[in-house]
């Protein structure tokens, strides 16, 4: 009697690739209406955090959101746009 060893071919996922969302500074709206409308849009977010984002944003003239999936990115993305304000999404290297 013999035994045979059957090797299994080895399945990876592929972590589906992540996007990075992104706040740019405006003029128009208000400092109060952007943290809104980021703890709105993203609800992981505290106030601390959007406040945080939001003088990025007005100091260096950009700001990461978040890092998520595309699905999740462009959603977001939109949803800012709604409130006014200018975001963009860009892959996460």
């Amino acid at each position: 009697m013999s035994v045979e060893t059957i090797e299994k071919p080895s399945t990876s996922r592929k972590l589906a690739p992540r996007y990075r969302v992104l706040l740019h500074n405006d003029d128009y709206n208000s400092m109060e209406h952007v943290v809104k409308s980021l703890i709105t849009t993203v609800p992981s977010l505290t106030q601390p955090q959007a406040v945080s984002i939001m003088m990025e944003a007005h100091t260096n003239g950009l700001a990461l959101v978040i890092t998520c999936a595309q699905e999740h990115a462009e959603f977001y993305c939109e949803t800012l746009k709604s409130h006014g304000l200018s975001s963009t999404i860009e892959p996460d290297e």
